[in-house]
């Protein structure tokens, strides 16, 4: 054991979790948008025209 107690390890930077929210984020709202154009424009969501 250290001498100066137990030592904690922290994370230097979160920035790559930022990065993957925002990332999925726009992917989740680019399928919602794809879906509602093809069932406003097709009726349903899953026809092959």
């Amino acid at each position: 054991m250290s001498p100066n107690g137990p030592v904690k390890k922290t994370a230097a930077s979160n920035i790559y979790t930022v990065i993957l929210a925002i990332a999925f984020g726009l992917l989740l709202a680019t399928v919602i948008f794809v879906a509602c154009k093809c069932y406003f424009q097709y009726g349903t969501l899953f026809k092959i025209p």
